[in-house]
């Protein structure tokens, strides 16, 4: 199973939004990180939330940005190909 990371803060609709279409998502665990209450995270976070890592492993993968329109099942679809990517690529 493949581990998610989401960095949000309070009262971010996107954030949110996100974050409940990931909730949805039985293949994968999901951790969000609340950037309020970490400086850092707050410095290095702050316009870029919501921001999303597919953790595998040891790798820690960034993922590109979803559409707010994205389906839950659009994507766990880009999820999947991205833990599949990194799985052939660790292969190699």
């Amino acid at each position: 199973m493949s581990h998610l990371i989401l960095y949000s803060k309070p009262g971010c609709h996107l954030c949110e939004g996100l974050q409940e279409k990931l909730a949805t998502l039985r293949e994968f665990t999901l951790e969000v990180r609340d950037i309020t209450r970490c400086e850092e995270w707050w410095q290095a976070y702050q316009y870029e939330i919501p921001l999303l890592y597919l953790v595998i492993g040891e790798q820690v993968i960034p993922v590109p940005r979803f559409s707010p329109r994205a389906s839950a099942e659009q994507i766990r679809q880009r999820l999947q190909q991205l833990a599949g990517g990194s799985k052939s690529e660790a292969a190699d």
